[in-house]
């Protein structure tokens, strides 16, 4: 059966994956591989080169309402755990029907920046934090799609990691 995306419904962020953080809008950390250009004889011109499981620096951005004493807790320059829970709706394309994926996102952050946003009457005051992610894994029913782990030098994609061959050269694990 075809099961395409129709639209997140709703999700909770919680902190050490106990205490329920306040309502909130997350712009999720993009995934990006860092490149090198390469060009010589045989070549025609410059050609960009990923590298092999190599991921830059990642950031998340947190919109709160207004600030609360969860958007100033994650201010606290320290580590910190997030899980962001979701319930994603699904049309299943055969049966004409929807279901709802579970899905959970899973980032170790630090801050990096925090804006109590704006005070002004009969409006929220968008309070945002931006943190930096050294941890980023997501799970939709239950199976992991990826796992970035930028302080074991993991890269795993739909269950294949592509740093193990990089960690082993070093002489790692």
């Amino acid at each position: 059966m075809s099961q395409q995306a129709a639209a997140y419904i709703n999700l909770e962020i919680y902190e050490d994956s106990v205490n329920l953080l306040g309502v909130a809008k997350v712009k999720m950390p993009s995934i990006v591989f860092p490149c090198v250009n390469i060009s010589g004889a045989g070549m025609m011109g410059n050609m960009e080169v990923p590298l092999y499981g190599m991921v830059d620096a990642m950031s998340v951005t947190i919109n709160w309402l207004t600030t609360t004493q969860d958007s100033v807790r994650l201010a606290a320059p320290k580590k910190h755990q997030l899980d962001m829970r979701v319930a994603e709706e699904y049309w299943e394309v055969e049966d004409a029907d929807i279901g709802i994926w579970p899905e959970k996102y899973v980032m170790v952050v630090r801050p990096k920046s925090m804006d109590p946003g704006t005070v002004a009457p009969m409006a929220a005051a968008d309070t945002s934090g931006e943190y930096a992610v050294y941890y980023f894994a997501a799970y939709r029913n239950g199976e992991q799609l990826w796992e970035i782990d930028k302080r074991n030098m993991r890269c795993v994609i739909l269950g294949v990691d592509y740093m193990a061959d990089v960690r082993k050269a070093l002489g790692k694990q």
